[in-house]
């Protein structure tokens, strides 16, 4: 059985049966129980079969969509009234070939819709669009899989009443398919891999230039994801990653994807992302990095999302570029600017790693191991809190000597 075939045709799947009248939530557990028949009777081979005759399926969608259809029926005969379950069964169309009717899009405008919270859309992606099981996702999230399958229904219940050909919001699933992103690698599943394989499914399903921003800026930073720590789990940081290792197909595909998207002079968040991360792939060393052209980025993007994370990175790249004072000069404004000035902007993440950095530029070894310290125990999680640990004890150590 080809499990890539099988995910790649569950949007679509679900697409139709949404379309003949199953209300989203009993599509997609119908779905479920054929994708598990197909498990259970489809072959190894490339071209599974019907039934155990050995008959080949010359459709392998038009399979799934009439054993999901007789799967919702049954599930509706048990469930709804009379009169309501005879027209279903009349309207049952014969087995054969599926309508070529492209219903991703939709599904993508569903399952991020702005009435679900991050975690319930980024969840009933995966299992919707993705075609990943209830148990896969619970372990890529490191949650009981009960917990995850109350979340899923819950997602479905809410979105249940929302009508099918509504129009969606492009950039909250963008935010949505991100979120998987960055949740890298889990359990069996490579959350990375899967979200760059759904941003390629969505930029196919719309011509937008952030779709293809967001893909572009996946692949960049997917490029340099074996360099980003040692054999030892621990973290590497940018400038001493093994550039000979970064993936140089996946940078080419990025950046000719960027520049189509620019090209078309409709700027957004993703495609700004994308240009920096084009410029840290194309610098033959650290020392190469065209820092200039990353804050002019910088001041792009802050003016188009108003970002108090970009403009802390715009100080990291300012540092570089013009010095670690005018660097330190940056983190200043953005702390006069910030609703949390009162305690230095300090609540933002990463700040008090951004200052400790600039300071030890500027010789600042004081300071610097003081705020590494304080960075170490606000990280999100261990290899960045052991590499700031490590900065804090390196400054302290040579300090003392």
């Amino acid at each position: 059985m080809d499990e890539a075939l099988i995910r790649s045709l569950t949007p679509g799947v679900l697409g139709v049966l949404v379309r003949r009248g199953a209300d989203f939530a009993a599509a997609e557990d119908a779905v479920q129980d054929a994708l598990i028949e197909a498990v259970r009777v489809w072959p190894t081979d490339p071209s599974p079969s019907s039934s155990s005759r050995g008959d080949p399926i010359r459709d392998a969608k038009g399979w799934l969509v009439t054993v999901a259809w007789r799967k919702f029926l049954d599930a509706t005969r048990a469930d709804a009234a009379r009169r309501r379950r005879e027209d279903l069964v009349e309207e049952e169309p014969a087995p054969g070939p599926v309508a070529s009717a492209d219903d991703t899009l939709q599904l993508y405008f569903l399952c991020a819709h702005p009435s679900l919270t991050p975690s319930s859309a980024v969840a009933l992606t995966l299992r919707a669009v993705g075609g990943l099981t209830t148990r896969q996702i619970a372990q890529a999230y490191l949650v009981p899989e009960a917990t995850m399958a109350q979340r899923i229904s819950r997602a479905k219940r809410t979105v249940s009443g929302v009508r099918f050909d509504q129009p969606g919001d492009v950039a909250t699933v963008l935010r949505v398919l991100y979120l998987v992103f960055n949740e890298g690698y889990s359990g069996d599943v490579d959350l990375a891999a899967e979200a760059i394989r759904l941003t390629r499914q969505l930029a196919a399903a719309i011509d937008h230039p952030e779709v293809a921003g967001l893909l572009a800026l996946m692949l960049l930073h997917h490029a340099r994801r074996a360099t980003r720590t040692a054999p030892d789990g621990s973290l590497v940081p940018l400038a001493e990653q093994d550039r000979g290792r970064w993936d140089t197909k996946a940078i080419a595909e990025g950046v000719e994807i960027l520049q189509a998207a620019l090209a078309r002079d409709r700027l957004g968040e993703f495609q700004a992302q994308a240009a920096i991360a084009a410029l840290h792939a194309d610098a033959p060393t650290a020392e190469e990095t065209d820092w200039v052209q990353i804050v002019e980025w910088y001041d792009e993007l802050a003016a188009l999302t108003d970002s108090p994370v970009a403009r802390l990175n715009r100080a990291v790249a300012v540092g570089e570029a013009d010095g670690p004072r005018a660097g330190l000069a940056a983190l200043a404004e953005l702390d006069a600017s910030s609703p949390s000035s009162s305690s230095g902007g300090s609540s933002l993440p990463r700040h008090a790693a951004v200052a400790a950095y600039l300071h030890e530029r500027d010789g600042d070894l004081a300071t610097a191991a003081r705020l590494y310290t304080e960075a170490a125990h606000k990280a999100s999680n261990l290899a960045e809190r052991d590499y700031l640990t490590r900065q804090a004890a390196r400054l302290n150590t040579g300090r003392a000597s």
